[in-house]
């Protein structure tokens, strides 16, 4: 069965996702997740990312976990100008317990 995510929520933040891929490693999960950014998004997402540990939540797959990222890109670094999108790219992990 094949799955397609097209949210996840970040510590009550949804985020509609461009791409996503999941894995689990030494049994905790691990999510590549694209999405894009605007400008006028850009200081609320990335004064979320900053936290740097989030409630993580698929819904669609009803995973559910306490992690942080591990891996973090974006296309462009100044969102700041009106009319800007980005792509960012994250790897998020599950922390242990």
């Amino acid at each position: 069965m094949i799955f397609v995510v097209n949210t996840i929520i970040l510590n009550d933040t949804s985020i509609e996702l461009e791409g996503y891929k999941e894995a689990m490693e030494d049994g905790l999960h691990k999510i590549w997740i694209e999405f894009k950014v605007s400008s006028e998004d850009y200081h609320d997402i990335t004064t979320l990312l900053y936290k740097g540990v989030f409630d993580v939540k698929v819904l669609e797959k009803g995973i559910s976990f306490k992690g942080d990222i591990q891996e973090y890109s974006t296309s462009i670094t100044n969102l700041y100008e009106k009319g800007q999108v980005g792509d960012f790219r994250l790897c998020l992990r599950e922390l242990k317990n």
